[in-house]
């Protein structure tokens, strides 16, 4: 079983989150702990409920900038537990971290192919004292190793592969919810794949049928670099309006990918990983008989990805090598030579010129326009003010502030 806990300050995102996918049918309450909420109430009235539970706490917290705990409890795929089971695991997990006491929902998932559960709760006692999170990841990863023995879950040993394997298939667009689809997707990639530029990364997104796409623009007189992120179709192509990373995280955001490239090609000249798909690249170029579509199909039978970019005349002129296995992600120039786009153009060209009589040579010139990615055709296009703040979520803060301001004044 794999623990995941946030933080935050938005109780009304986090109780919002769950209750939309209640509401949707892929989620529902299975257990409150010092809730006002009844479970067998009017549904309209569970989000207001839920959100006046955790008032006084916030309302009396003192110092804690994040008081908002989300935490998901994920067993593996092959784990079975009745609706009875994941409530005394949620009981027993909040327990052993300490928050026994606290007022928490246990919601129960099945969006994904596995069952798991979310806990909203708050890190702040009703006297609003923060209450002791010193050494949570390891406490955490000790209560997983105890419930997954007293529920007998199967052991999990490697924690990040674990949870990164969870959303690491294609994004569905008929399957609704894209934004959150996207979330999952870049978080495990992050956590699990390497990659050196923005080219790497684009490319792997590819495979999960997520575009990338750097926005420039002004805001305010200021220049700005953003990345917005769009759900594509088998073919590549999009299908869904663009979700910019300020929505997702700030690390999916321009600086974020760079700081992230920049850590990578560190580790990459330190010899800390190094490509180990050479040989099999060779032995498919060598058998695939300069066909290039059976060059990939075999390729893609071996983890490894090849995506190819072309010019309107057919020209290779841009290749990247995705290794599933070893989660990491190349340009084949960076490969070897010989793995490089206009190599592979050469290579693959002449098993066409072969099946052709009388072929006659061409000279392929690039114009810049073709050259150019995605990235420069969407600038200026979208701007970051178009999503506007979310008034009941400012309500809801509106009226905790005021009743902190009264009480303070009484004192």
């Amino acid at each position: 079983m794999v623990a995941k806990i946030n933080r935050g300050n938005n109780i009304y995102g986090a109780v919002a989150y769950n209750q939309n996918k209640v509401n949707e049918g892929t989620a529902r309450i299975i257990y409150g702990n010092r809730m006002i909420n009844d479970l067998s109430g009017d549904a309209s009235n569970v989000m207001q409920k839920t959100l006046l539970s955790f008032e006084d706490y916030l309302l009396a917290n003192k110092n804690t900038e994040k008081p908002i705990l989300h935490i998901s409890l994920n067993p593996t795929i092959t784990d079975s537990l009745s609706e009875e089971q994941f409530s005394e695991l949620a009981k027993d997990y909040m327990e052993r971290m300490g928050y026994g006491d606290q007022p928490y929902n246990v919601y129960l998932h099945n969006d994904i192919d596995r069952p798991h559960i979310h806990i909203v709760t708050t890190c702040v006692d009703e006297n609003g004292n923060k209450i002791n999170d010193s050494y949570e990841w390891r406490r955490s990863m000790k209560a997983c190793r105890e419930l997954e023995t007293k529920y007998n879950l199967k052991q999990v040993t490697d924690t990040r592969k674990e949870l990164s394997e969870i959303f690491l298939k294609k994004a569905d667009y008929k399957a609704g919810d894209l934004k959150h689809q996207v979330s999952n997707i870049l978080k495990s990639v992050f956590n699990s794949y390497r990659f050196q530029t923005f080219g790497e990364y684009s490319a792997m997104l590819s495979c999960f049928n997520i575009e990338l796409k750097q926005v420039k623009g002004e805001h305010d007189g200021v220049p700005f670099v953003g990345i917005v992120y769009s759900v594509t179709d088998d073919n590549g192509n999009a299908v869904s309006n663009p979700i910019k990373s300020s929505l997702i995280g700030k690390k999916f955001g321009n600086e974020g990918i760079s700081k992230r490239i920049n850590y990578n090609v560190k580790e990459y000249k330190e010899g800390k990983w190094q490509p180990k798909i050479k040989n099999t690249i060779a032995f498919a170029m060598k058998d695939s008989r300069h066909d290039s579509d059976l060059f990939c199909k075999m390729l893609h039978g071996k983890g490894i990805d090849v995506l190819m970019r072309k010019n309107k005349q057919g020209r290779i002129y841009g290749v990247t090598f995705i290794d599933h296995n070893a989660r990491e992600v190349y340009n084949g120039s960076r490969l070897s030579k010989e793995y490089s786009a206009n190599n592979l153009n050469d290579y693959f060209s002449h098993g066409k010129e072969q099946e052709k009589d009388n072929s006659e040579s061409q000279e392929y010139k690039l114009s810049d326009n073709e050259y150019d990615t995605s990235v420069s055709q969407a600038l200026g296009i979208f701007g970051f003010e178009q999503h506007g703040v979310d008034y009941k979520e400012e309500a809801f803060a509106k009226k905790l502030r005021k009743k902190k301001k009264k009480r303070g004044r009484s004192i």
